[in-house]
């Protein structure tokens, strides 16, 4: 019976260290050789100081900026509370907050991710469509031509992983950078 026990100790430690130590410092040794931008957080610099993440959304204040999805993640978009909502379809609570929250966009058609958070809460991507509704707004407070603000939303919409894969998007950081150089 010992060393059956035994054995099974053995096991477990083995498979411990094996599987709890040894393969996730050979995955993380291996994302930072062939992937290193992304395993170090795919950071954005400027002027070398780091202002946000393309991983990471960020809640941006005013009418000059594009505004991103909500985010249900703590604070807002903070990454240690990164969570879904846990609200189903028949959620009264959702229904609820998704009722306030199409009645503050206004009057036209709205995108779903203008008023509903990601999974994590914590996506830092819009649809084009969500980005084109916001434009006229944008354009109005910096006062440059829509067309303008527009043709930057088309510079900035990443297409289909692998020309199949997801839907088309815009990176609310980047486009607001770019958004923050036009003069």
């Amino acid at each position: 019976m010992i060393a059956i026990l035994r054995a099974a100790a053995t096991m477990v430690v083995l498979f411990t260290v094996l599987l709890g130590l040894v393969a996730p410092l050979a995955m993380t040794a291996i994302a930072g050789a062939v992937f290193p931008r992304q395993a170090g957080g795919s950071l954005i610099e400027q002027d070398g100081q780091v202002i946000g993440s393309e991983l990471i959304g960020q809640g941006f204040a005013g009418a000059r900026y594009f505004q991103p999805r909500p985010s249900m993640a703590g604070a807002g978009y903070d990454g240690a509370a990164g969570a879904a909502s846990q609200q189903g379809p028949t959620s009264a609570q959702l229904a609820s907050t998704l009722r306030e929250r199409v009645a503050a966009a206004g009057s036209q058609p709205v995108p779903a991710d203008a008023v509903t958070a990601s999974g994590s809460g914590l996506d830092p991507h819009i649809s084009p469509e969500n980005a084109a509704r916001q434009a006229s707004r944008i354009a109005k407070a910096r006062g440059v031509p829509v067309e303008r603000v527009l043709a930057l939303l088309q510079k900035h919409t990443q297409g289909r992983e692998l020309g199949l894969l997801g839907e088309p998007r815009v990176n609310v950081l980047q486009l607001n950078l770019a958004l923050a150089a036009l003069r």
